[in-house]
C-alpha cells in the first residue's frame, strides 16, 4: 500500500508549526465520527488544540444531522477548540475554517478552490470539503468548539453513494494523482491556527475579508433554502454574524443565519 494510504500522527507533527493546534493527535482506524469522539474528549477537559482523526467514519454528519461519506482515502479530522466568546459568535469558526480550508488547497495545489455559503469549500463548482462546528456551553460563554473537516482528498467518485457524484469531486480526482495527506494535513493545522488567532482577538473583520474574496458566489442570483422557505434573489455580502444577505427583487435586503445556496446555474440544469 502506498505511504498516503495512512495519516501518521508522527509525521503530521514532525516540522509542524503550530503552538498548540495538531501539537495532540488522536488517530483512528475507524470511529462513529471524529466530531462525537472530539466532543467527548473536550468534556473531559482536553486541551486546546487536540486533534481527532480517522481513516474512516461510519456516520459522519454535515449540517442538519445530514450524513457526509467518510470513505477511504479521505482527512476526516475535528480540532478542539476553547474560545472564549458567546455561542452567537462560534458560527464564525465555521467562516475561519472555511477560509483555511480553500487557501491551503490553493496554495499547495494551485486549484481555484472557492467558498460556497455557509460551510462548503469547492473545486471546479463541485465540493470538496464540508465543515461541521459544534459547540458546548458552560453559562453565557462556549465552553468547547469542536470544528470538523472533512476533505475529499485521495478518494475515488465511486466511493460515494451513486447520487453524491456528479456533485463531489476530490483532489486526487482534479490532480489526476494521489497527494501527500500528511504534508496537507500539517499545512492546514497551520493554517486553522493562524485564522483562530485573528478569531480570539476579536479580528474577525480580517477574515472576512478573505473569505468575500473566496465567495465567487456573491453579486450572483441565488436560491436559499431556510427551513420551508425559499428566498430567491442576488447574494450581496455576509455581516460580521455570519449571515447571508441577500437583496430581493423588490429592492429589500434579508439576512439568513441558516439555509442551502443554490446558484441559478444549478437551477438551470435541473430544469
Amino acid at each position: 500500500m502506498p505511504e498516503t494510504s495512512s495519516i501518521h500522527p508522527e509525521k503530521i507533527k514532525k516540522g509542524l508549526k503550530t503552538e498548540f493546534i495538531g501539537q495532540r493527535i488522536h488517530h483512528f482506524t475507524e470511529v462513529t465520527s471524529t466530531n462525537d469522539v472530539a466532543k467527548k474528549l473536550a468534556s473531559n477537559g482536553v486541551e486546546e488544540g487536540t486533534v481527532v482523526i480517522s481513516e474512516t467514519q461510519t456516520l459522519g454528519r454535515g449540517r442538519l444531522s445530514r450524513r457526509w461519506a467518510s470513505p477511504q482515502g479521505g482527512i476526516w479530522f475535528s480540532t478542539v477548540l476553547r474560545p472564549q466568546v458567546k455561542p452567537k459568535d462560534a458560527s464564525k469558526l465555521t467562516l475561519a475554517a472555511a477560509v483555511a480550508a480553500a487557501q491551503t488547497i490553493k496554495e499547495m495545489f494551485g486549484l481555484d478552490a472557492e467558498i460556497k455559503w455557509p460551510n462548503d469549500v469547492l473545486v471546479s463548482g463541485k465540493k470538496i470539503c464540508g465543515i461541521l462546528t459544534e459547540t458546548s456551553t458552560k453559562g453565557e460563554t462556549v465552553d468547547s468548539a469542536v470544528v470538523g473537516i472533512g476533505i475529499n482528498a485521495n478518494t475515488s467518485p465511486d466511493a460515494f453513494p451513486e447520487s453524491l457524484r456528479n456533485s463531489l469531486t476530490s483532489l486526487k480526482s482534479e490532480l489526476c494523482e494521489e497527494i501527500d495527506r500528511g504534508d496537507f494535513l500539517r499545512a492546514l493545522l497551520e493554517k486553522i491556527e493562524y485564522y483562530y488567532r485573528f478569531f480570539a482577538e476579536e479580528k474577525f473583520d480580517l477574515i472576512l475579508q478573505e473569505w468575500r474574496k473566496l465567495a465567487s458566489f456573491l453579486g450572483q442570483y441565488v436560491e436559499v433554502i431556510s427551513f420551508d422557505e425559499k428566498i430567491m434573489g442576488r447574494a450581496v455580502d455576509v455581516d460580521q454574524n455570519g449571515a447571508l444577505i441577500v437583496k430581493l427583487e423588490d429592492g429589500s435586503e434579508r439576512k439568513v443565519t441558516t439555509g442551502d445556496v443554490i446558484m441559478w446555474t444549478d437551477l438551470y440544469e435541473r430544469l
